[in-house]
């Protein structure tokens, strides 16, 4: 398996990911009622993106911590992160749901959101190099 020596930039582009999922988890989990009428979503939709958000931001941290990673978990981050912005699009443009604006605004500022930090993220890996042999290192 590939590995890669994280640089710092990595480690902190990987940081703000999980922050934001973090963030981002805990608002949408613990006040899906009351931003449902906000948003116009349905609250089990806005519940539900919150807690698949919660374990990707644990995953992030413990990602960030470390000095030599997968190259692949890396790349899948990326991929996720990227699908996670067509999702947000797609959401917007399907018509399975009927946002309030500021629902479409908000859908739109989180995917920019993420495509920053997907576009730092990729920033990062360019910057880390090749790791020692000898495996995860903390």
């Amino acid at each position: 398996m590939s590995m890669i020596q994280s640089s710092r930039f990595l480690r902190n582009a990987l940081a703000a990911d999980a922050a934001a999922c973090a963030a981002t988890g805990l608002l949408l989990a613990a006040a899906a009622g009351p931003l449902s009428s906000l948003l116009g979503f349905p609250a089990s939709f806005l519940r539900g993106a919150g807690l698949v958000l919660l374990p990707c931001a644990a995953l992030l941290a413990w990602f960030c911590s470390r000095e030599t990673l997968p190259r692949l978990a890396v790349h899948a981050v990326i991929g996720v992160n990227i699908l996670w912005v067509a999702d947000s699009i797609a959401i917007l443009v399907a018509g399975w749901f009927q946002p309030s604006g500021l629902g479409i605004a908000f859908v739109l500022a989180q995917a920019a959101a993420v495509a920053v930090i997907t576009e730092l993220e990729v920033i990062g890996l360019k910057r880390s190099g090749a790791a020692p042999a000898g495996g995860l290192a903390a």
